[in-house]
């Protein structure tokens, strides 16, 4: 079993449901066991042009599933909760392998660790509360540090909790 770490975003509709709801679903697929989710995050739109602005969380898992296959998964809910890659800026749900273990991995559609993960605050943040410690594959900086360093360049999030309930 490896831990993994997703990112989850979304900024259409109820962004804490449509979270909640992909990472039910994620934890209903054979090989896979869910083992934190962070708080979520209340983000701007980083990279994209839209209005809307984003709910932000990371989730860890142990997963039997190699990295490709995750990423099949991973894909396939967020197919299931509407979101359109081909006509959307906007998204219901959007689900990022972030880590998996200590790999770096670079297959066509699978790049791990995330390209942008050291660049974002919206997945350092929550990242940061569920591992502060972790050291990034290819950086060999911990998390934290690379928070730290993201948060003095001015990006701003701000963490919320969890409506009762769902």
């Amino acid at each position: 079993m490896v831990e993994a770490f997703i990112g989850l975003g979304s900024n259409l509709g109820d962004g804490q449901a449509n979270l909640r709801a992909a990472w039910q679903r994620l934890g209903a697929v054979p090989g896979v066991t869910l083992t934190a989710l962070s708080h979520p995050y209340r983000t701007a739109p980083v990279g994209i042009e839209t209005s809307h602005w984003f709910t932000n969380a990371v989730g860890s898992l142990r997963t039997e599933l190699t990295p490709d296959k995750l990423l099949g998964v991973l894909l396939a809910i967020e197919l299931e909760l509407g979101r359109d890659r081909e006509h959307g800026r906007d998204r219901t749900v959007d689900l990022d392998l972030l880590l998996y273990g200590n790999a770096v991995v670079a297959l066509p559609g699978c790049v791990v660790p995330h390209p942008e993960l050291a660049k974002r605050l919206f997945v350092l943040a929550p990242l940061a509360e569920l591992a502060p410690q972790l050291l990034h594959p290819q950086l060999g900086r911990t998390v934290r540090e690379l928070c730290h360093e993201v948060e003095q360049a001015g990006q701003l999030v701000e963490r919320n909790e969890w409506r009762a309930g769902e």
